[in-house]
């Protein structure tokens, strides 16, 4: 006997009921007829016809009490159960004009057969013995409504832009199987007219996606050698005043930028991701090639500096000791523009070898400078006798005749005497205390040399000329210290205008 092909049954399961497990309508998850069909709850007979041998084969089949409903959990109890799995999307529900069109498509035999109509030709569908033709259409037309809700589905999704090249190729051929020969009454020709209109947007809309890919390509492309070109720029930027430190931080930037494109933007052909990725891998190995030799002339150099300044601490430990303060300072200066001339070994080392020169130098200039405190002390005691001596000196002064500058001269004389065994000054007071001595001397000088001159014929005319000098070497120095602006220079311009007025008294 053969096996029944499939189950009949005057009832079948809702539309509503047999998409409810469904979450996508797909080739693969469509039910068949024979799929819903199902024994009725009154033990009807079940019968089954082979289409090999069209016989009919029938056996009781034992009642079984109508099932009950069981109780549906509510959403937060299936969110709390299982809250990782979705909702099945709710069936479509059709309006009974919907139902009545495709209908019209369909008839029902005595014998329970369904019939479609093609053109004008009929088909059979299916077999719905045991049930009214009303509800036999009402099965298939639902069938033909779901078909065309799957192709309504397509159209829709054409239009979603996240849709790939190869879901419509796939969709198209699904579809095409499900409408060649479809067990479902309705509008085929339209249905299949719908499919075509499909197939054509279909193959429109994989070319703007292919078109939407490439232009995508080329920006992707571009962008990527925008950043291959900074690259290959700051690769041949690269020379002696190269910053190697800034310039390694501007490489890992694009190369951030690099991982970072290629993890947000769409695939680049591998051709053309080698090529780029061949021009940006070359830039950075020039960099770091350049860089490798940079580090390894610097580190010569360094050595070198190195070297130099150990030998220039050598030598400042040779002359810190000496108390020559004058030529040793000059050779602890020269020292000091070789170690600036040498360059640089690196911090660590430099500030270790500066530390080491420094102490040398501490050592010498440190001794000098006390030695300079004790001679100022030695020199400001000079310069409280000797301003004692000038004092002293210029307190002969006025000199009015040759006798009393004879005796002012043997006065003056024994107090240079005393000067001269005092020793030095300060520098800053020498010129001034000197100056003062100076002038007492030629003032002495003047009333002398007015003696002398007073049998010479020519003296009137000498002693004439000489009041004409002093005259104008006065109005001179009354216009220069108008003008100093520095006291100790302006000291000793009235000192010496001092001098000169006593002459110019002594002359008249």
């Amino acid at each position: 006997m053969v096996l029944p092909y499939f189950a009949i049954s005057p009832t079948h399961k809702p539309k509503e009921l047999a998409m409810a497990d469904n979450t996508a309508i797909t080739p693969e998850n469509t039910s068949t007829p024979q799929e819903e069909h199902t024994a009725d709850a009154a033990g009807q007979v079940a019968a089954a016809t082979t289409p090999e041998a069209g016989q009919t084969q029938s056996a009781p089949v034992p009642a079984e009490p109508p099932a009950k409903p069981k109780a549906v959990p509510s959403p937060a109890a299936l969110a709390h159960k299982a809250p990782h799995v979705k909702a099945a999307p709710a069936a479509p529900t059709y309006s009974q004009e919907e139902i009545d069109k495709a209908e019209a498509f369909g008839r029902v035999d005595e014998q329970g057969n369904v019939f479609v109509r093609e053109g004008d030709q009929e088909r059979q569908v299916g077999q719905f013995p045991n049930a009214d033709a009303k509800e036999a259409l009402n099965l298939y037309a639902r069938r033909y409504l779901d078909l065309k809700e799957k192709l309504n589905l397509f159209a829709s999704r054409l239009r979603s832009p996240k849709i790939k090249a190869h879901e419509i190729d796939e969709s198209i051929t699904s579809l095409k199987e499900e409408t060649s020969q479809p067990e479902a009454v309705g509008d085929l020709a339209a249905l299949r007219t719908q499919l075509d209109q499909l197939a054509e947007q279909g193959q429109a809309r994989k070319a703007e996606l292919a078109q939407a890919r490439k232009d995508a390509m080329a920006k992707a492309i571009k962008e990527r050698t925008a950043i291959v070109e900074k690259a290959e720029e700051l690769a041949a930027s690269l020379g002696d005043s190269t910053n190697w430190r800034s310039t390694a931080d501007k490489f890992r930037s694009l190369f951030e930028q690099w991982q970072h494109h290629q993890r947000t933007t769409i695939r680049i052909d591998k051709a053309d991701a080698d090529a780029l990725w061949k021009r940006f891998s070359s830039a950075r190995t020039t960099f770091n090639q350049a860089r490798r030799k940079w580090a390894q002339q610097r580190d010569a150099q360094r050595t070198e500096t190195k070297r130099i300044k150990e030998e220039i601490i050598a030598e400042a430990d040779q002359i810190k000791d000496s108390t020559n303060w004058g030529p040793t300072s000059h050779q602890f200066n020269e020292l000091m523009d070789r170690w600036k001339q040498a360059g640089r070994a690196g911090r660590q080392d430099d500030d270790a070898l500066w530390a080491r020169f420094r102490q040398a130098a501490d050592v010498f200039f440190n001794a000098r400078q006390a030695d300079r405190d004790k001679t100022s002390v030695n020199e400001r005691e000079n310069l409280t006798k000797k301003e004692a001596l000038v004092a002293k000196a210029e307190a002969l002064l006025p000199v009015k005749d040759a006798k009393a500058a004879k005796q002012a001269r043997q006065e003056l004389a024994k107090i240079q005497e005393e000067w001269d065994g005092i020793g030095f000054v300060p520098r800053d007071d020498m010129r001034r205390i000197e100056g003062r001595m100076d002038a007492v001397d030629r003032q002495i000088k003047a009333v002398e040399d007015a003696a002398w001159n007073q049998s010479d014929p020519e003296a009137d005319a000498r002693v004439s000329s000489f009041e004409q000098q002093l005259a104008a070497q006065l109005e001179d120095l009354d216009r220069r210290i108008a003008a100093e602006q520095d006291p100790a220079k302006k000291q000793e311009l009235e000192a010496e205008k001092a001098t000169k007025e006593q002459w110019m008294n002594a002359v008249r």
